[in-house]
């Protein structure tokens, strides 16, 4: 079985397009039919996320951690004790590709770190076209990248359980797993074949994260150093 786990804090305007996304990829004729789970990990949502989720054919945990690091644990936790044989990640507030998870698998690696596309800078003030400008310059959007994303993240399960896991992190749990990794000496296929998409929100529920690149690309004059300087 294939697990794939999607933590969520107050993500109503995101989760249905998630969701949908994440179940078309799991209906790709290249898994051959294989059963995808999948796992949203309500944490201390308050909004009206947990209702719209439950509309959908996916389990659903409760959490009051506040924590992304712990979310996404608790997801894979579950997941495994389900029978995952390969654990993958995203966010509530991305779109992944009708082959996002086939292509994960195709890559035969232990680990599959890919890349993002931003969507909705138009959305996001008079500053925009820079802001896109100054992350398409410094961003890496090719095989053999350096990126680690929480949003396009997947592991086998055996790996997974040797190398203990996420930790309690508030932000950036994504890299410091995949930095464990890469000192175990683990392989990694550092691939822009499996295709998501994430919003272009300056603001999110942590300050550290992928957002927090995002917002420095808005100032003026600060935006490839910035995003250079934090590409997870």
């Amino acid at each position: 079985m294939i697990g794939v786990c999607i933590p969520a804090h107050n993500e109503e305007h995101d989760i249905a397009q998630c969701l949908d996304s994440v179940l078309v990829a799991a209906r790709h004729p290249g898994l051959s039919g294989e059963s995808v789970q999948i796992v949203v990990v309500l944490d201390d949502c308050t909004d009206g996320t947990a209702a719209l989720a439950a509309a959908w054919p996916v389990t659903t945990l409760s959490t009051q951690v506040r924590n992304v690091g712990l979310a996404r644990s608790a997801g894979a936790g579950h997941l495994l004790a389900e029978g995952a044989r390969w654990l993958a990640f995203t966010d509530a507030d991305t779109v992944v590709s009708p082959a996002w998870l086939y292509h994960q698998l195709s890559l035969g690696a232990d680990v599959v770190c890919g890349t993002v596309g931003v969507v909705g800078w138009e959305r996001h003030g008079p500053h925009a076209a820079q802001a896109r400008q100054a992350f398409l310059a410094a961003y890496q959007d090719r095989d053999d990248h350096r990126h680690v994303h929480g949003a396009n993240l997947g592991i086998s399960a055996q790996t997974y359980q040797a190398i203990g896991g996420f930790e309690a992190l508030a932000c950036s749990e994504d890299q410091a797993l995949v930095d464990r990794l890469v000192g175990a000496g683990v392989a990694i296929a550092w691939s822009a074949l499996p295709r998501v998409q994430t919003s272009a929100r300056p603001f999110s529920r942590v300050e550290g994260g992928f957002a927090s690149t995002i917002r420095r690309a808005w100032r003026p004059g600060e935006g490839a150093p910035a995003l250079a300087a934090a590409p997870g």
